[in-house]
């Protein structure tokens, strides 16, 4: 198997399952923490956990990341290209802003001490790791 074809596999796997943790997340569940104040504390660096229908716009804009990736739509493949490309982007500058500390810029409000500590060892690095496993991916493409 190419790595290109690799990359897209981890990257459409990791994102599908983003997106399906956000869906539970939008429906409740402060999984896999105890309580919804300390899922927000964690996840979103906030006092108060963010609304379903946040959640679930972060699940479609996922799921549709992993759609992109995977090579959807079949018929427009330059869509799916430069989506992908876009995808990268994204979850590059994500994982940039959270690697230097400032995902503030990107998400105002996410400032507790635990998110952010979080946000450099865990959070950004996926990120990071997930860009450059996209921007792999796209390469199959050209």
């Amino acid at each position: 198997m190419k790595i290109e074809r690799a990359a897209g596999r981890i990257s459409v796997t990791a994102l599908t399952a983003l997106s399906g943790v956000h869906i539970a997340w939008g429906l409740g569940s402060p999984w896999p923490l105890r309580d919804r104040q300390t899922f927000s504390n964690v996840v979103t660096g906030r006092p108060d956990p963010p609304g379903p229908m946040a959640c679930f716009a972060v699940a479609g804009a996922l799921g549709t990341a992993a759609l992109l990736v995977a090579g959807r739509p079949r018929r427009s493949p330059a869509l799916s290209r430069i989506g992908t490309a876009g995808v990268a982007a994204v979850l590059g500058v994500r994982g940039v802003a959270g690697l230097s500390g400032r995902t503030d810029l990107l998400s105002p409000g996410s400032v507790s001490a635990r998110f952010r500590r979080l946000d450099r060892l865990a959070y950004s690095p996926l990120c990071v790791a997930l860009a450059a496993s996209t921007a792999i991916a796209a390469r199959r493409s050209r």
